[in-house]
């Protein structure tokens, strides 16, 4: 039998920021198909694979949605270190994983695990037909990268946004694939992060993202550019859950921070 974990990401609590199963390390891949038929069956927004290399520090890693898989996940890589360090007990500096989108770099950061990611700094662009209709409201600005990136006014209307899940299947931008929409606005006077977003991702079959990792490489970018500093803090404000995410802009790389709590241990019997 398979061990499996369950480990919300961007958490610093249980059922907290975003929840993702991490399948234990195998020498060898198993079939995609039945790789997708267990993420289904996880029905979390991402399932992680490990396959060990000949360098203890160094995995291969997929991540697949209960739909599709996927070319790069912040929070899934997360758990995956995380199952790594803290269940497994390997002791390395730091793990690096082969992706579908390069080496991704994980190391632990105080309580948590600082990310080495790709950054994806967007552009500016006109906004695509219907979304304004799909989300019920005028965005201030639209800039797209991997995703759509809608600003609003203020956090209030980030935090109260009740969207057309289905016409936001629909939305394509300049760039990326259909259906993934981020929104965010500055944090009110007070906040103790600088910036609230959420991320509908309904093109890949998860309707509303908890904390997302991808998204924060498009956004700490943006964000760095717009305060004027490297280092931003989101929360990103998924109704009853929430993740808090660091990011900070190092160029053609972004690091995002955070912590990662074990919520379920188990065992797949097939």
């Amino acid at each position: 039998m398979t061990r499996q974990w369950t480990v919300d990401a961007f958490a610093a609590a249980p059922f907290r920021g975003n929840p993702a199963c991490v399948v234990e390390p195998v020498a060898a891949w198993q079939d995609a198909g039945w790789m997708q038929t267990v993420a289904m069956e996880n029905n979390q927004a991402e399932t992680a694979f490990l396959r060990a290399t000949d360098d203890p520090a160094r995995f291969d890693l997929r991540w697949f949605t209960p739909a599709a898989e996927v070319d790069l996940c912040g929070h899934a890589t997360m758990a995956a270190a995380h199952v790594l360090l803290a269940e497994l007990g390997l002791d390395v500096p730091a793990v690096t994983f082969d992706t579908r989108s390069g080496p991704l770099i994980v190391r632990r950061a105080g309580e948590g695990y600082e990310m080495d990611f790709p950054a994806d700094p967007p552009r500016r662009t006109d906004s695509p037909p219907c979304l304004n209709e799909a989300l019920g409201m005028v965005p201030v600005e639209v800039w797209a990268g991997r995703y759509l990136v809608a600003v609003l006014a203020d956090a209030g209307a980030v935090r109260a946004l009740s969207p057309d899940i289905r016409a936001l299947a629909t939305i394509q931008g300049e760039v990326g694939e259909a259906g993934h929409v981020v929104v965010c606005a500055p944090a009110n006077p007070g906040d103790d992060v600088d910036v609230i977003d959420r991320f509908f991702a309904p093109g890949c079959g998860v309707d509303e993202d908890p904390a997302t990792g991808s998204a924060h490489c498009i956004l700490g970018p943006l964000y760095a550019d717009r305060l004027g500093r490297a280092t931003v803090r989101f929360h990103q404000a998924f109704p009853g859950r929430g993740g808090d995410i660091e990011t900070e802009a190092m160029g053609e790389r972004v690091l995002l921070r955070g912590r990662a709590v074990t919520v379920v241990e188990s065992r797949l019997r097939v």
